[in-house]
């Protein structure tokens, strides 16, 4: 699961959480269709587009200029030391600006662009029109959870986004701790309005959200030993940087007296205010109970699929697919002479210990150097099925133990714009049962290679595209392609152990249950119990992966959704284009073309993908 970049510090922190992609585009893609300006000389088409495209690129800078936080992702140095504003007034602001800039996007003429101009022009209507149109929605979601809180978000980014490379950014880097506690007053500010709507987080959030803030400002300069997060990250980046010795310790005596004076207080008030949001707290998990629970959810669907399914529609192919996969892993269970019933394998593979590594640090380093060589063999071979390869380099981490009880298993970071930070593939190994052998070569398909830095890192790396679109984002398509990148390394040969041939299936059945578990807790008002046990009776996966799972689901409607449909799509125009084009079908060039306009809404990949088989049976 990537991390993807949003207009603000709140939606930025929540991730793909509720409105997680753009809707569905009024017309399908023009890119290979001949340009309705044809008749015009090309001159002018070169101008106008070239017009479009500066005003595209001044549309993307407004929105990081306003967000010093996407500024930090992007590696822009800007306004290093503050933090983006949330609240009302931000979101005013914000609704402002897409208005204005959507007005002034109606000042083209499609007619005298080129079809890439043309496109990018319908897909920036269509997100300025999105966000505007679910502003209605703007207080449905969860700014403080267990997957993507503003509270994990500060060390977060503090920790993994806020390089230091000289004494400004140590500087910065002191200043965003000093601007917690003005960050964390419009937190409260932006809870309290949500309360007094209803919308309040279920009563299992809060422990975690609890455990993790306190976990935070635990250890030095706080308390005892050993250092705390924060504390460590800037002592460690300071180290590097080989100042003189007293301008080293005239920062560290500041950066420690921030932390005591400035963040640790801000922790405090934000602890004791949850803890009263707590008390107030139900055990309802789906978002039916919000004041207009429904037909949120239905719009989070369209938004995250950047389909037209239904609740039910989606229900109903999560259950068949269900059924698809298990029959295949009944074959494997044959295959490899296992005598007793499907849900007796299952258990099996969750208590062998031969399917786990150690439950020690030694275990973790072997997990991390396994996943590591697994995305080195797979580097070392994609010359046989892409004609593009991404410039950026790709590192696998642990999640870090201030947020790694509550963090889902596995995640993504994008690299920087710049270079300066490569992808990061993020394995949680807190739960290393969790973890198990079998399942690692496709986790690390999935969020390294081919999976999402191949698609990001490659997006980011286009030239002559707009920055909106290089750093874009819908749910359905990333998520597709990480789940289709699980699965077409089996044609290359790999999964060679049919246990890991297993826990790939075992993958692809977890993402088919997402299907029914969110539409089940949203559309269905599924209890959390209930969904929990769906995942135990269906899945090999270890009870603290589904209970974590549902947790996600509750806090983030639809965004599960996204995976199946996405990967679905993908190989039914894979299918699609191998037999129309028969012999003549290069999986290279068809991946290419997956991946060569940066993300897409499903709709438009596939007129994309038709307007390619056309142009490939004419030539």
């Amino acid at each position: 699961m990537p991390i993807t970049i949003r207009k603000s510090l709140l939606t930025l922190a929540l991730g793909a959480v509720l409105s997680s992609s753009y809707p569905l585009l009024a017309q399908a893609s023009v890119s290979g269709q001949s340009n309705q300006a044809s008749n015009l000389a090309p001159e002018v088409i070169k101008a106008e587009s070239a017009k479009a495209n500066a005003l595209f690129e001044a549309i993307f800078n407004e929105d990081v200029a306003a967000s010093p936080v996407r500024q930090t992702f992007l590696g822009i140095k800007t306004d290093y030391g503050k933090w983006d504003s949330l609240g009302d007034a931000a979101d005013d602001a914000a609704l402002a600006r897409a208005k204005q800039q959507l007005e002034r996007l109606s000042q083209l003429d499609p007619t005298k662009l080129d079809s890439q101009s043309k496109l990018s022009l319908e897909l920036l209507t269509a997100k300025l029109q999105r966000l505007i149109r679910d502003d209605k929605f703007r207080h449905y979601n969860y700014p403080v959870n267990q997957m993507y809180g503003i509270h994990s978000l500060v060390p977060s980014l503090l920790i993994n986004q806020h390089s230091i490379a000289n004494e400004a950014d140590a500087r910065a880097y002191i200043s965003r701790i000093a601007g917690v506690p003005e960050l964390f007053e419009q937190l409260i500010t932006a809870l309290e309005v949500r309360a007094e709507e209803g919308i309040i987080a279920p009563k299992f959030v809060f422990p975690h959200v609890l455990s993790d803030s306190r976990n935070i400002i635990h250890g030095a300069p706080f308390d005892g030993e050993p250092d705390s997060a924060i504390w460590a990250d800037f002592k460690g980046k300071l180290a590097k940087l080989k100042l003189d010795e007293d301008t080293q310790d005239k920062l560290l005596d500041q950066a420690a007296i921030t932390l005591k004076e400035q963040l640790r207080p801000a922790y405090q008030k934000l602890i004791a205010y949850l803890e009263t949001l707590e008390k107030r707290a139900d055990s309802r998990d789906g978002v039916w109970k919000f004041p207009s629970g429904s037909a949120f959810y239905n719009n989070a669907l369209a938004n995250t699929t950047t389909t037209e399914m239904s609740a039910d529609t989606i229900h109903q192919l999560g259950l068949d697919e269900v059924a698809r996969i298990h029959g295949e892993m009944r074959a494997i269970m044959d295959k490899v002479g296992f005598k007793g019933d499907l849900k007796a394998f299952f258990e099996f593979m969750r208590q062998d210990e031969d399917f786990y590594f150690p439950d020690n640090d030694a275990g973790r380093r072997a997990y991390l150097r396994e996943a590591t060589a697994l995305i080195d063999n797979m580097n070392s071979r994609l010359d046989e099925v892409f004609k593009v390869k991404p410039k950026a380099p790709l590192i696998v981490k642990q999640v870090e133990a201030f947020r790694e009880k509550s963090a889902g298993k596995a995640f993504y970071n994008q690299p920087s714009a710049d270079g300066s930070r490569p992808g990061t593939y993020y394995a949680n190994l807190y739960d290393i049962m969790a973890m198990p052998k079998y399942q690692m070569e496709a986790l690390a398909y999935h969020e390294g290679i081919p999976g999402h830095h191949m698609q990001i890192a490659i997006a980011q790396e286009l030239e002559g595209l707009p920055s909106f679109r290089r750093f874009g984002s819908y749910t359905a398509y990333i998520e597709g392609w990480g789940l289709y990148s699980e699965y077409f390394p089996k044609e290359m040969g790999l999964y060679s152990d049919p246990y890991s041939d297993f826990g790939r299936l075992a993958m692809e059945l977890w993402r088919s249950c997402r299907l029914v578990v969110d539409t089940g807790i949203h559309a269905k008002k599924w209890t959390r119990e209930q969904a929990i046990a769906y995942y135990m009776d269906n899945t090999p996966n270890a009870e603290s992966d589904a209970v974590k799972m549902v947790e996600r689901h509750i806090v983030m409607p639809s965004q599960a959704t996204a995976y199946k449909v996405g990967m679905n799509k993908i190989l039914a125009l894979r299918a699609y284009a191998k037999e129309a084009l028969s012999e003549r079908f290069d999986i290279r060039a068809f991946h290419t073309l997956v991946l060569k306009n940066g993300p897409l809404p499903l709709n438009v990949l596939e007129q994309e993908v038709k307007d390619w088989v056309a142009a490939q049976s004419q030539a």
